[in-house]
C-alpha cells in the first residue's frame, strides 16, 4: 500500500519547481531565440536544443552553490556587464561582406551564447528553485526536466516573432538590458550604499538598462549598415 501511495508533498514540489522554471523561462527563451535567429533555417533545431541542454545542465550545477555564489561581490556586477554586452552584439548584425564561416562556428556560438546568458539571468532563479525542492537535486532535475520542451516551444514561437517582425530583436535586446540593470544593483558589494537608495532606484536601473542596450545596438547596427553601403 505504501508503494502505491502518492506523496502529495512530493507532487506540489514538482508542480512548483516546474511552475517556477516556466515563470522564469520567458527571458531565457527570448536569449535562445536571439541567440539561433542567424543560424540557417535548418540548423535552429540543433542550436535551441543544444543550448537548452547545456544551459539546464549548468543551472541544475549552480543549484548546489547557489546561495554562496549570490553572497559574492561583484558576481552580479560581473553578470550584468555581460547581459549588456550580449544583448548589444546580438542587436547588431552579421556583416556580409565578410569571409564565410563554417556553418558549426556559428552553432557553437549560438549554444554558448545561450549557455552564458542563461547562467548570468538563473543566478537568483536557481534560489527559488532550490527553496521549492528543499535540497532535493532529483526534483530540480525532474522539474526542469519537465519544463524543457515548454521553453523549447516558446523559443520557436519568438523565433518566428523575430522573423516576421523585426522589432521582436529590439525588444529582446532590451529584456537583456533590463535584466542586467535589475542585477548590479543588487550586488553585495555595493549593499552598504544601495541600501540608502530611493524604491524606484531599482526601476530606474532596469529602464536606463534597456535604453543603453537598445540605444547601443541600433547605433552600431546603422553604422555597419552605413559602412558596408547600398545594396
Amino acid at each position: 500500500m505504501h508503494a502505491l501511495t502518492l506523496d502529495s508533498g512530493l507532487l506540489i514540489a514538482v508542480l512548483q519547481i516546474i511552475l517556477i522554471d516556466i515563470l522564469l523561462g520567458g527571458d531565457n527563451a527570448v536569449v535562445i531565440a536571439l541567440a539561433c535567429r542567424k543560424l540557417p533555417p535548418q540548423q535552429r533545431n540543433r542550436g535551441i536544443l543544444w543550448g537548452v541542454a547545456g544551459a539546464i545542465g549548468l543551472r541544475i550545477l549552480l543549484i548546489f552553490f547557489a546561495v554562496q555564489l549570490l553572497a559574492l561581490p561583484y558576481l552580479k556586477l560581473v553578470g550584468a556587464a555581460l547581459l549588456i554586452y550580449i544583448g548589444i552584439k546580438l542587436l547588431v548584425p552579421d556583416r556580409d561582406d565578410e569571409p564565410e564561416v563554417a556553418a558549426s562556428a556559428h552553432l557553437l556560438t549560438a549554444i554558448r551564447t545561450i549557455i552564458v546568458a542563461d547562467a548570468v539571468m538563473s543566478l537568483d532563479n536557481v534560489i527559488a528553485i532550490a527553496g521549492a525542492a528543499d535540497g532535493r537535486i532529483g526534483l530540480v532535475a525532474l522539474g526542469i526536466a519537465i519544463s524543457v520542451p515548454i521553453i523549447v516551444w516558446g523559443s520557436k514561437l519568438v523565433l518566428a516573432l523575430m522573423d516576421r517582425y523585426p522589432i521582436v530583436i529590439v525588444i529582446g535586446g532590451a529584456l537583456l538590458g533590463w535584466i542586467a540593470g535589475g542585477l548590479w544593483i543588487e550586488d553585495p558589494a555595493l549593499h552598504r550604499w544601495a541600501a540608502a537608495w530611493p524604491a524606484w532606484s531599482h526601476t530606474l536601473s532596469s529602464v536606463a538598462g534597456a535604453l543603453l542596450v537598445m540605444a547601443t545596438g541600433l547605433t552600431l547596427a546603422r553604422r555597419q549598415r552605413a559602412a558596408a553601403g547600398p545594396g
